[in-house]
C-alpha cells in the first residue's frame, strides 16, 4: 500500500473535460462519474480478477481498493490507473492474496527503449521481453513507449 506518483500530463486520454472547465455542478458530477467509469473500464480491460474492486477520484488522485491474487496484478492495476492523462497519483489501498517482492517502477525518459531499460536493470538489453511481458496488456508493442509513462520492472 502506498501513494504512487505519475506524470499528470502524460498517459491515456480517458477523461472527459476537467471539472474546472464545467460551469454547472450537475454536469461536473456527471463528468466525474464518467471518468470513474472510464477508469473502471480500463482496469476491466486488463482481465485481472479483483475482489471487491472500488475506485474513487479525488482531484488528481485515484484511490483504488480491492483484493488481487498476485503482486504483479496489483502493480498492473496501479500502472493502468496512473498512466492516465490528468492523474498525478494513485493511492493504493489494495491487498494481495499471495504477497511477493515488489517490482520497480520506472518512468520512461526521452530516448528510452525497452532494450535500453533492460540493459540498465538487468545488464542485458536482450532481456527487454521480460519488461514487455510484465507490462502487458498496457503495452501492445515493445516499440511504443513514451516519455512520462510508468513501467513495471520485475525482479529477476
Amino acid at each position: 500500500m502506498g501513494l504512487f506518483s505519475f506524470l499528470k500530463n502524460a498517459g491515456a486520454k480517458l477523461f472527459k473535460r476537467k471539472k474546472e472547465e464545467i460551469a454547472e455542478p450537475v454536469e461536473a458530477e456527471k463528468t466525474h462519474e464518467e471518468n470513474l467509469a472510464a477508469l473502471r473500464e480500463a482496469v476491466a480491460d486488463l482481465g485481472i480478477e479483483i475482489k471487491d474492486f472500488f475506485v474513487d477520484l479525488q482531484g488528481d488522485t485515484v484511490i483504488a481498493f480491492g483484493e488481487v491474487n498476485s503482486q504483479a496484478d496489483k502493480e498492473k492495476v496501479i500502472l493502468t490507473l496512473g498512466n492516465v492523462e490528468g492523474v498525478e497519483s494513485v493511492d493504493d489501498r489494495m491487498t494481495v492474496v499471495a504477497p511477493e517482492p515488489e517490482a520497480d517502477f520506472y518512468e520512461v525518459k526521452k530516448g528510452d527503449s525497452l532494450s535500453k531499460i533492460a540493459k540498465a536493470y538487468y545488464g542485458d538489453p536482450m532481456k527487454y521481453p521480460m519488461i514487455f511481458e510484465a507490462n502487458k496488456p498496457m503495452l501492445k508493442d515493445p516499440n511504443l513507449i513514451y516519455p512520462g509513462q510508468m513501467l513495471r520492472i520485475p525482479k529477476l
